[in-house]
């Protein structure tokens, strides 16, 4: 496998970044402040870990937000 290169890695992280910031503006939370938005995310972080059922239900309402794009 062939090394990444130090500006080929930025990219990606970049890349990454928008697509991750991407998903804020698609679930409606783009004017929210960033407190909430980490509150939010590590509130949902630990319930997915603690509760399997959680992660299925929340899996399910992103595909189906994702389906309903197509």
């Amino acid at each position: 496998m062939q090394k990444m290169t130090a500006t080929e890695a930025r990219k990606k992280d970049a890349r990454e970044k928008i697509e991750l910031g991407g998903l804020i503006v698609k679930a409606g939370l783009r004017f929210e402040k960033r407190t909430l938005l980490l509150g939010l995310l590590i509130d949902a972080g630990a319930r997915i870990t603690a509760d399997e059922a959680e992660r299925t239900r929340l899996s399910e309402l992103g595909a189906k937000a994702f389906a309903d794009d197509a």
